[in-house]
This record gives C-alpha cells, structure tokens and sequence, in this order.
C-alpha cells in the first residue's frame, strides 16, 4: 500500500497547519507511533516555514508526502532563489543568532535522511525521510509490505 497527498499552497503561515493536519491525520489512520508523528510534524513545519520566512519571490510553494511501507518520504518544494545549506549558519547561544540556522538543525536531527536540492530558476527541494514505527496491531502494520 502506499498513500500520497500533493498540495500547492499559498506562501503564508495558515498554510502549515492545513498540511500538518492532514499528514498527521493520514499517520494517525494508519497507526503510527505518536512520537514519530511528533517527530514529522516539526520536520514538516520547519521547513514550511523556512519558505514562507525566505523563499522569494514565488507566491506559492508545493508539499507532497508518500507513505510506503516502513517510510514517510516528504518533499517541500519553494520557486525561490534557492540557498547552501552548508553555508547557513548553525544557531549558536548568542541571541542574534538564536534564529538562524535553527530549522535546519531540527529537520537533520529528526529525519532519517535530510536532502537539500537547488532546482536551477526554479528555486530549492527539501527532502525528509522518516522510518515509521506502528503501534501493536495497527491498520498500517497489517497493510504495509514486510521487509
């Protein structure tokens, strides 16, 4: 089995919470682990969020997310000018820079796997892998392939 959700929404903070909602539904139907869901639902906002924040000019951004089996593939997707993620400042304790650099931190300490791509003109593909764990005797368990 395998479920997907696609949705281009408008580049503004009410947009995070309808996709939050809706994946965390989908996880929730299937039986995943609270924690996990918790641990996707902060990678999602974070870098929903760090395009709404910097992603110019584009008015619009794009997240789709792919439940297959034992994984939760994720892809935010902004028309932006693109940026290094290994040139982004980590955050530090200075209060200057407490907020810069900090979503990039959570998204790598939560995800699996955390790939940052430069579309050229076309702006920067942010990619989050999370290993999804069910709660004994849930709907996904028994739908999903074993490996």
């Amino acid at each position: 089995m395998e479920a997907s959700i696609a949705l281009r929404l408008p580049r503004d903070a009410a947009s995070v919470p309808l996709i939050r909602q809706m994946l965390d539904g989908t996880l929730r139907s299937l039986g995943v682990e609270p924690g996990v869901r918790d641990d996707i639902e902060l990678m999602l906002t974070e870098a929903c969020s760090n395009v709404i924040r910097h992603a110019a000019p584009s008015d619009d951004y794009t997240v789709s997310a792919v439940i297959h089996d034992h994984m939760c593939l994720i892809k935010v997707v902004d028309m932006g000018g693109g940026f290094d993620p290994g040139v982004v400042l980590e955050a530090g304790p200075a209060p200057e820079s407490s907020e810069h650099g900090r979503g990039l931190q959570i998204m790598r300490a939560l995800a699996d796997d955390v790939r940052f791509t430069n579309v050229r003109e076309n702006g920067a593909v942010v990619c989050l892998e999370k290993r999804l764990r069910y709660a004994p005797g849930a709907a996904g368990q028994h739908l999903m392939h074993t490996t």
